[in-house]
Formats: C-alpha cells, structure tokens, sequence
C-alpha cells in the first residue's frame, strides 16, 4: 500500500511541477493574448498549466479573505486531481521517449 500512495504522490508532484514550468514559460513568453490565434493558444496551455494558475488564484483569494477555506479546498482538491492525471501523462510521455 505504501508503493501506491508513493506513486500517487509522485505522479501528482510530477503534474504541478510541469504545471508551474509551463505557466512560468507562458508568462515569460507572451504578454497579451488579444488576437484569436493567441486566445486559442492561451487555452491549449492553460490545459497544462492550470493546476499552477488555479492554486495561485485560490491562494490569493482565501489571504485576501475573498472566498471561504470550503471553496479554497475545493480549489486545491481539483488543483490535486487536475496535477495527478497530468502528472500520469508525462510520466507516461516519458516512458515512451
């Protein structure tokens, strides 16, 4: 059981940091996004970086006192879940390489 829980952890960790790579690249890179293809782009990362940017946004929130600790661990439940079945591709991803 303790093999499962360790893959689970590292599969998770796997996603939010490629989250945060992602995210952190994107924002270096683009500045705005106002034309249709730099929308469409903005949405195909925020596919991969959204863990990072929902975490962020909830942690922000909760310390400015704008939503609830519910809805914060709410925000952090589906944060865990989206970066566990990224995590899952790319280590699948890489395994494949």
């Amino acid at each position: 059981m303790f093999h499962d829980v360790t893959l689970v952890l590292f599969a998770t960790t796997t996603g939010f940091t490629a989250s945060g790579i992602v995210a952190n690249v994107y924002r270096l890179m683009v500045t705005k996004t106002e034309s249709p293809a730099g929308r469409v782009a903005y949405v195909v990362v925020m596919i991969a970086a959204g863990p990072t940017v929902l975490f962020d946004h909830a942690a922000r929130a909760w310390r400015g006192k704008a939503c609830s600790g519910t809805a914060f661990w709410l925000a952090a439940a589906i944060c865990g879940y989206w970066s566990l079945a990224l995590g899952l591709f790319v280590i699948q991803l890489a395994l494949a390489v």
